[in-house]
């Protein structure tokens, strides 16, 4: 065990920004000390070296927060708010994640893995927030048509390039029938209606053709459907990026990989920012096709299978970020 005076200044650091409370209890635990509050229910797990800026894991956490405390700060988050939605976040992973023999954790493991307090616990579980998932919906309802009219062999040209639809056809693809065959929940008019608005699609002068427009295949986004994105892609990027870390493979489970590099001209880096994406547009056009005929598939053999095996789900991304290291500080490769 550190000193006293040593578990002051830890203890001090770690809970700096905390409401000032007289500590309960003070608990030993081999190389780690408990600190627990009465009244605000705060439980500090620190350890013989709580300056985790010095550890591997304290560097990458810093810098994966770095964006987002950008993010919080601008949209007007603070911190405290950050640390409520934290203990939320860390009683539902260990209660959806850290189970013991198929069974899920106890409100008393899921405290003891997580450090908040049992009653806190209790309350997350029971509470836990089904709301956005309506946005969500709709924002996943607009997509798949998209992606369905750029994969469907019947909706794109020998060239691969999305053709004009009618609305309504008896005979071959129109517009409504692709918004049915995704949802019949929603009308194919309101999806229509929803992009056009966002600039996605025309309808010709007669109301009759629905084209796809190539030139706006990123589509205007509100904010809310940003924060959508934001959240999806990035979630999924950094549980891959964690799963092939936690491996301690050869060979990490996922791919990731990336090319990077400094000391580039603005011109330079310009150039091979146009070509990224039209390369981006190449390989993801290609795998949306792929993924949409093996669903197709997929879904054909469950229909007549006593037990469906499609039950898996995939994100492929590509990203392309540039900043101008002037005054930085950052090292120069």
């Amino acid at each position: 065990m550190g000193s006293p005076h040593t578990w002051s200044g830890a203890f001090n650091q770690a809970i700096g920004s905390l409401p000032l409370v007289a500590a309960d209890k003070i608990v030993p635990i081999r190389d780690s000390v408990v600190v627990i509050f009465p009244t605000v229910r705060y439980c500090v797990w620190m350890t013989e070296r709580p300056e985790a800026d010095d550890e591997p894991i304290g560097d990458a956490l810093r810098m994966l927060l770095r964006p987002l405390a950008k993010l919080m700060i601008t949209k007007g988050v603070t911190a405290p708010a950050l640390y409520a939605l934290l203990k939320e976040v860390c009683v539902e992973v260990a209660s959806d994640d850290f189970g013991l023999e198929g069974k899920p954790p106890t409100d008393s493991r899921v405290s003891v893995l997580t450090g908040v307090h049992r009653k806190d616990v209790r309350q997350i579980r029971q509470e836990r927030d089904e709301a956005g998932h309506a946005a969500d919906r709709s924002v996943s309802l607009m997509t798949t048509v998209v992606g369905r009219w750029l994969a469907g062999p019947k909706t794109v040209s020998r060239d691969g390039r999305p053709m004009p639809l009618p609305r309504n056809s008896e005979t071959g693809p129109s517009f409504d029938a692709l918004v049915r065959d995704v949802s019949t929940d929603v009308r194919p008019r309101t999806v229509l209606d929803e992009l056009m608005r966002r600039g996605v699609v025309d309808l010709d002068e007669a109301g009759d053709q629905v084209s796809l427009r190539v030139d706006a295949m990123v589509p205007r986004a509100s904010d809310d459907e940003r924060m959508h994105f934001l959240a999806r892609n990035v979630s999924d990027h950094l549980a891959a990026a964690v799963a092939n870390v936690m491996s301690g493979e050869s060979t990490p489970p996922f791919l990731e990989r990336a090319v990077f590099y400094n000391n580039l001209a603005t011109a330079s880096v310009d150039e091979i920012e146009a070509r990224s994406r039209v390369l981006a547009a190449e390989v993801l056009t290609k795998l949306n096709r792929l993924a949409f005929s093996r669903q197709s598939a997929d879904n054909a053999a469950d229909a007549f299978a006593r037990d469906s095996t499609s039950n898996e789900r995939f994100r492929f991304g590509i990203y392309f970020y540039r900043e101008d290291e002037a005054g930085t500080g950052d090292e120069r490769d």
